[in-house]
């Protein structure tokens, strides 16, 4: 679901309705019909528009930015948000880093700087008034529509991102993306013994779920479960054998508690996932 009008975004990013409306022509966005047809986006919609004035402003041609924040789209992994990205223009290429790799999104190869907090904070008071708006509706929002929600509302108002996955919960316990990222939520609101609870839900529900499990491990790590932290990146790196990240953390550990061949088997399998 997604939840932002036409005026929400035009207002925010200090634009024309008219204008927005052409990036959606462009195929910069792909937003959602609401009631009568009326346009509606999400926060990531909002990012992709917001990057894509940033690249023509650094002379990035147009066709090269369509085509690059397309292809950006297309390799995000389920779950994944653009709002974790840096995007930077480079002379005429499009670059993009997250915390483990550089890439250009058109190649693929791994190789704008475009920070959304500040976008996150302008857009928190419109985020705010839509989850008090779902919540005061009459008609009654499925589980799948309250998990939209709560995916438009986690960068800029996260405890009402919360407040959205647990209503999706409610409606439906086996809602196994809402139940990850609930316990994604509380675990960086400082409560991992919490986000536990969530993450075994969620592997209870879907057992092949890699970042459930991953995630499950980085918890236990936090409560300073090492032995159960091993087993859960064990179980990421089984249900994805490329979760480079996973390899990394077992790594990490089995080092930690002095079993080498295991740390330099996985810390080998990172590598070449990420080189």
């Amino acid at each position: 679901m997604k939840s932002y009008s036409t005026h929400d975004v035009a207002s925010l990013l200090s634009l024309t309705p008219t204008q927005v409306r052409a990036q959606v022509r462009a195929g910069i966005l792909s937003p959602d019909r609401g009631p009568r047809g009326a346009l509606r986006f999400s926060f990531q919609d909002l990012v992709l528009l917001r990057t894509a004035r940033a690249l023509a402003d650094a002379k990035v041609p147009a066709r090269r930015i369509r085509r690059a924040l397309r292809q950006l789209v297309r390799q995000l992994p389920r779950g994944r948000s653009l709002s974790e990205l840096r995007i930077t223009a480079e002379g005429e290429r499009v670059v993009v880093r997250d915390d483990a790799a550089t890439w250009q999104p058109e190649s693929g190869q791994m190789v704008l700087d475009f920070a959304v907090a500040d976008l996150a904070t302008r857009v928190a008071p419109v985020a705010r008034r839509l989850a008090r708006d779902a919540r005061r509706a009459e008609e009654q929002r499925t589980a799948d529509q309250w998990y939209g929600l709560g995916l438009d509302l986690e960068a800029a108002a996260p405890d009402d991102a919360r407040d959205a996955y647990r209503r999706a919960l409610e409606l439906d316990p086996a809602h196994t993306d809402a139940r990850v990222n609930l316990g994604r939520l509380l675990q960086e609101g400082g409560r991992p013994a919490e986000a536990v609870a969530h993450y075994q839900a969620a592997l209870a529900t879907t057992p092949g779920h890699p970042t459930a499990a991953f995630n499950l491990g980085t918890a236990l790590e936090e409560l300073g479960r090492t032995a159960d932290a091993i087993d859960a990146y064990r179980r990421a790196v089984a249900a994805d054998a490329d979760f480079a990240d996973a390899h990394f953390n077992l790594a990490r550990l089995y080092e930690r508690t002095g079993r080498r061949a295991q740390a330099i088997r996985h810390f080998r399998a990172y590598r070449e996932l990420t080189q």
